[in-house]
């Protein structure tokens, strides 16, 4: 690697110097920070906008954008009221969110911690992270290993491991935005999703322990629908265990005409179409200001809640166990054909 694919970028509030790492590889450009192993920009060649939300500098990532394009944990979306019980012990959880409840591991997740770099290539980095036996209250000293890579064209792949000394949840999800064109938001984009359930929620988005069929809903997205105006913060149910890596998703902008196909091995994808960011905008890459529906969260992960409801899919992993999940971005140009998403939920 040249002295240009890895430099500092800012620093942490203690002065620990946060860098940054450039990968190259299948016609793909990505920036990726030692915090939060964050995917700060990502483009392609022939394509003169970012396809995710990010920021020119580290304060963003510190406040307000701290779960942008991050790898979020060690439980990616919420936990109700912060609490838990496992193996007869119960657990509190650091809270975070409205309601009181735990999001995305707690204020200091791993979305807020440097990662260390333990290898790197033209095309790929690998980063690792431990999270203490105790932290944000979670049970169990946490080693987490991610490799972050541009293994093909158009490609970005994500694959997570995680191994622990005690039971503990254990779910983590890449957080990126991604956003097709550069309209500053998601009118002229359309989703599909290869999903029969989803998880209805309340107030506070905990959700309320139905598992809802999409059918005659506005859940529906087995065809692909429009996201202008859609407020979704939901989970959309694509099996009830982790499945070997499969087709998920499939975003379009008719703008530009690109498209994206998200595989993984995950059972739940919580989309959010970012409807909360606020009027004002936050500060984006090139000087953008990012609004609402500015872009769309597709996190691939465990089902919310899981550790309090037995009849989700697991979400706890036990010494004897190794974590892993693979999740891969794939992005085509308008003259390129893009593989139709399969009709059936892949359960």
């Amino acid at each position: 690697m040249t002295d240009r694919a890895r430099r500092p970028f800012g620093k942490m509030p203690d002065g620990q110097v946060i860098e940054q790492v450039t990968l190259r590889g299948g016609g793909m450009v990505a920036q990726v920070l030692t915090l939060g192993a964050i995917v700060q920009d990502l483009r392609m060649a022939g394509v003169d906008h970012p396809l995710v939300l990010g920021a020119d500098t580290a304060a963003p990532y510190l406040d307000k954008m701290r779960f942008f394009g991050a790898i979020v944990g060690r439980f990616a979306n919420r936990i109700a009221g912060g609490a838990f019980d496992l193996d007869a012990q119960s657990y509190r959880i650091a809270p975070n969110c409205a309601g009181g409840h735990a999001l995305h591991g707690g204020p200091v997740g791993s979305s807020q911690q440097l990662w260390d770099i333990t290898a790197q290539s033209t095309d790929s980095v690998t980063l690792q992270l431990h999270m203490p036996d105790g932290d944000m209250g979670f049970p169990g000293n946490l080693r987490v290993v991610a490799t972050l890579s541009l293994p093909a064209t158009g490609t970005l792949e994500v694959h997570i491991q995680a191994t622990t000394d005690h039971a503990t949840p254990c779910s983590f999800a890449h957080h990126g935005y991604f956003i097709l064109d550069d309209t500053g938001n998601l009118a002229q984009h359309s989703l599909q999703i290869r999903a029969d359930h989803y998880l209805p929620v309340d107030d506070t988005l905990i959700p309320t322990g139905k598992i809802e069929p999409v059918a005659n809903s506005a859940f529906d997205y087995r065809t692909a629908r429009g996201l202008q105006g859609q407020a979704l913060d939901h989970n959309f149910c694509l099996s009830m265990k982790k499945m070997p890596l499969r087709p998920v998703a499939l975003l379009r902008s008719t703008a530009t005409g690109l498209a994206m196909r998200m595989d993984s091995t995950e059972p739940g994808l919580q989309v959010y179409t970012a409807s909360q960011f606020p009027v004002t905008g936050l500060p984006g890459l090139g000087q953008r200001r990012y609004g609402p529906f500015a872009g769309v969260a597709l996190e691939a992960q465990a089902w919310p809640d899981s550790p309090n409801r037995p009849d989700f899919p697991s979400a706890i992993l036990r010494p004897h166990q190794q974590y892993q999940q693979t999740t891969r971005y794939i992005f085509f140009d308008a003259q390129t054909p893009v593989p139709a998403l399969p009709t059936n939920s892949g359960n």
